[in-house]
């Protein structure tokens, strides 16, 4: 039985977009479901570009999600090498196969030539159809204009009296005719390949056995399936799975959309989070990382897992009811027959209850280790050999429960490690300056000072006491201390916030927060 291989080529552009992320899993899910091959291939024909620097984000986004690859970068592999740059001796021999047989041939034509040409099939309203000029010239003017080094593109000749056919695994059977595609060029003036040629050539040569790649790459296929023919090469099968939309839209997610995403209900929070936290552990804000990226997710707090799990439902489904889906779950059941056809959105929300179950998979010390870099990274606390600060991270952690949903979420709550904590001038008008407030808070602060147990349970019953006794309701009180005490209007339970702050902290804040009303 022949061995299942699939690929993925992205090109070096400095970042790893979530959509072709997806693509990736898909590859790499049908690999693992049938104990295959997963290929990892660059596509850096771009000399302009340094490769290191912009492949680096794109092999980080594998590694932080665990998805290892069989072949290429940093593995190396039987059929490498994998970089298209590195290929060039491939491509060109490939070229000269094609010449040699009569299957392709040398363009003379110039650009203003092609351009006229496409004018006249437009006001003709016809479609456009390069003109073969350049077989009708005569064997010594050829050869003439190869020995004066005349610049000439190399154009694949299609066999323009028959139909292309495949069998798309997820669009069914597909057909074109091909007396209406243009011959392309497979090899520029300069030598270099085009893409759809050098993607036949790699798939070929890496024994790629499945094309899974996004649904836009449909209209390359007849060039690519007819250059294969040409090649004596098996043809892979192919399965074009529907591309990745933006939440509430039909069009494909896009960074060069990203300030209309900004204004995106659903998208509008992963933008205002990133700009919370991203400048607090110096990385700059949504502007420098986004939810486009892969590495969003993985510098905001999220887990593989959930983002795993939503990535395998965006196009999938196991059935018709579980959301809930572990990574070996996913490759035990996946089959390209259940990938629907529609385009199918990101969808921030359900992404986010992904994380929150996986985020409550988690042991409280697998908690701290992901919450902990956090508060290092913006100078909370010490990085030190054996953190001091560990066990009381799990106790904050504890006392945050289901509310910490990403690792970051732990910097909404820095007033439990920081000595100053700042106020919001609403919430502070509000809360603590509000009438008979001040004086509430100073007589708590005198009665919690003389408790000999300082515990949640006597912290509650001494405010609940006095309370009754001004006759006033609890809220008023609690509001007030919880403001006083950590700045922040929300957070956990206002007893499990003093206890955490410790007795004289709160006692000092307290005191604080009646000065500045007073003042």
């Amino acid at each position: 039985m022949t061995t299942v291989r699939t690929r993925f080529a992205p090109s070096p552009t400095g970042y790893m977009h979530i959509g072709g992320m997806r693509t990736a899993l898909f590859n790499w899910l049908w690999a693992r479901h049938n104990n295959g091959v997963f290929v990892l291939r660059v596509d850096d024909t771009d000399r302009q570009r340094n490769v290191e620097e912009a492949l680096g984000p794109i092999l980080q986004a594998f590694k932080w999600l665990n998805l290892d690859w069989d072949e290429g970068p940093e593995v190396g592999g039987p059929h490498g090498p994998y970089f298209q740059s590195e290929r060039g001796e491939l491509y060109s021999a490939a070229v000269e196969k094609l010449l040699a047989e009569g299957k392709a041939y040398r363009d003379y034509d110039t650009p203003e030539q092609i351009q006229a040409d496409r004018e006249a099939a437009q006001k003709e309203k016809r479609p456009y159809i390069n003109i073969r000029r350049s077989l009708e010239l005569p064997e010594a003017t050829l050869k003439q204009y190869e020995e004066e080094g005349r610049p000439a593109v190399v154009r694949f000749l299609v066999p323009r009296d028959q139909k292309v056919e495949i069998e798309d695994e997820i669009r069914g059977h597909v057909e074109w005719d091909a007396s209406l595609i243009s011959d392309p060029v497979i090899q520029r003036t300069d030598g270099t390949p085009l893409y759809n040629f050098a993607t036949v050539v790699d798939d070929a040569g890496m024994k790629i056995t499945h094309v899974i790649r996004a649904e836009e790459h449909l209209s390359n296929t007849p060039t690519q399936v007819l250059l294969h023919q040409a090649l004596g090469n098996e043809i892979p099968t192919f399965a074009h799975i529907p591309f990745v939309t933006a939440p509430g839209t039909t069009k494909k997610l896009s960074k060069r959309d990203l300030s209309k995403y900004r204004t995106n209900p659903n998208f509008k929070k992963m933008f205002d989070r990133a700009d919370q936290v991203f400048p607090m552990i110096g990385l700059g804000s949504s502007e420098t990382l986004n939810p486009v990226m892969v590495e969003y997710y993985e510098k905001i707090g999220y887990l593989p897992a959930g983002v795993l799990n939503s990535l395998a439902r965006t196009g999938w489904s196991l059935d018709d009811k579980t959301e809930i889906l572990s990574l070996d779950t996913v490759i035990e059941h996946f089959t390209l027959d259940r990938v629907v056809k529609n385009s199918a959105a990101l969808d921030p929300d359900k992404l986010f209850s992904f994380q929150s179950h996986w985020m409550s998979e988690l042991s409280l010390e697998e908690k701290i280790d992901g919450c902990t870099p956090y508060l290092v990274n913006a100078g909370i606390i010490e990085e030190t050999a054996e953190n001091v600060e560990h066990g009381f991270i799990g106790s904050v952690i504890l006392s945050l429960g289901d509310r910490l949903k990403l690792f970051s979420d732990i910097l909404d709550v820095a007033y439990f490690f920081q000595e100053d904590i700042a106020y919001s001038e609403k919430d502070f008008n509000k809360r603590v300056a509000k009438e008979g407030v001040p004086e509430l808070l100073t007589e708590y602060s005198v009665r919690i000072a003389e408790l000999d147990e300082f515990t949640v349970e006597n912290l509650e019953e001494t405010l609940k006491t006095l309370c009754e006794e001004k006759e006033v309701s609890t809220g008023l009180l609690i509001h007030g201390l919880r403001i006083a005490v950590t700045g922040s209007p929300v957070g956990p339970g206002v007893y499990d916030c003093l206890l955490l702050v410790g007795k004289d902290k709160s006692i000092e804040r307290i005191k604080a927060a009646v000065n500045k009303v007073v003042t």
